[in-house]
């Protein structure tokens, strides 16, 4: 039985939640294909002191390598809706399906999937939003550290 949209997000939310009680970044990533969870992720990049460790990167390194056949089957679901950095990971990988928990606190690059091809569903869960206004309140420096703005 296939997994609907907001159970898949659970996953990434798990991973966000995890993120956040290690005192960093609360955004998560899950990696589904044909049904199952191949990987989660988290941003790291507090707790490792990274440049790129976000949510959908590191779940990507969790993943390890895969060909490019299971990337084609994929869907990475992510809290957030994806930087840059981690669009042009989707892209690169070709992944033709993203689902994003919530774009309100932040809005990515969704538009430049769609361009290239990819689907692309936003659930607005009220969780990642409260998830990410509360982050942004509390560490509004760390939170413009992480997407590369001056604070």
């Amino acid at each position: 039985m296939a997994l609907t949209d907001a159970e898949q997000l659970a996953y990434a939310v798990a991973a966000a939640k995890v993120g956040r009680a290690e005192g960093g970044i609360p955004i998560g990533a899950a990696l589904i294909v044909d049904g199952e969870v191949l990987a989660v992720g988290h941003n790291l990049r507090v707790q490792r002191g990274s440049a790129i460790h976000h949510g959908e990167t590191n779940c990507l390194e969790n993943a390890g390598r895969l060909p490019a056949s299971v990337y084609a089957r994929a869907t990475m679901v992510t809290t957030l809706s994806p930087c840059d950095m981690c669009t042009g990971a989707i892209l690169l990988y070709r992944i033709p399906r993203v689902i994003i928990g919530e774009n309100t606190t932040f809005y990515g690059g969704e538009d430049y999937l769609r361009s290239r091809g990819v689907e692309v569903v936003v659930l607005d869960d009220a969780e990642c939003v409260q998830m990410m206004r509360d982050f942004i309140a509390a560490e509004p420096s760390l939170w413009n550290e992480d997407i590369g703005e001056e604070g």
